[in-house]
């Protein structure tokens, strides 16, 4: 038990710095609000790699980042089926974001079937 405590711990110290650092590097870009992109999921991508990498190799991580790749894709599918809804179609969010939902599961599936199919 000990063990995965230690671990959960190494993960939070680990993922925190790095999200620190990215965050401090993302307020150097003008408007601010930029360094947003910076603090979330690339600083807590490359910490879990790094992470990945300490305990259970590179062809691990490999397959994990080609598995954040897809996530990518998807979300930006995403991203923009919602900002063409709330632009074209001038709908209420919270619909707009559960409308959407199916283009970022059609396009987790596809690359998941992608990579099955390989």
């Amino acid at each position: 038990m000990s063990g995965a405590v230690g671990e959960m711990a190494f993960r939070f110290i680990a993922g925190g710095l790095i999200v620190a650092l990215f965050s401090l590097g993302g307020d150097v870009f003008k408007p601010h609000s930029f360094g947003g992109l910076f603090g979330a999921a690339p600083s807590v991508a490359m910490a879990t790699l790094a992470f990945t990498i300490g305990h259970e190799g590179s062809h691990h991580a490999a397959i994990e980042a080609r598995s954040m790749c897809g996530g990518a894709i998807a979300l930006c599918v995403y991203a923009c089926a919602v900002s063409w809804l709330l632009r074209r179609r001038r709908m209420p969010l919270a619909p707009t974001l559960l409308l959407a939902f199916p283009s970022w599961l059609a396009a987790a599936g596809i690359f998941w079937l992608c990579l099955r199919l390989a």
